[in-house]
């Protein structure tokens, strides 16, 4: 007579731990992957946003440079490293 319980083999219960491990490794690389990811996506827009910034500082440096030397007239331009210079 049995007690009600089925018994599973060693190999069964091995299998099971097995599959187990695997899914939860695969849950972690998934989880992992989505946080670097993520950070990626972070660190590019962060980047993006201080490269425009240091577009928007030049490009108003370069129009109070200009302005300069329309009130200053030539005589009293500023040094020609510090003029305005055309977009490459």
């Amino acid at each position: 007579m049995t007690d009600g319980r089925d018994r599973l083999t060693r190999g069964e219960i091995t299998k099971d731990a097995l599959q187990a491990g695997a899914e939860a490794a695969a849950q972690t690389v998934g989880e992992v992957a989505t946080i670097v990811t993520r950070a990626v996506g972070d660190v590019a827009a962060a980047v993006g946003g201080l490269a425009t910034e240091i577009f928007e500082i030049r490009d108003s440096s370069r129009r109070a440079l200009a302005d300069q030397v329309e009130e200053l007239g030539d005589d009293e331009a500023p040094p020609a490293s510090l003029e305005a210079q055309p977009e490459a």
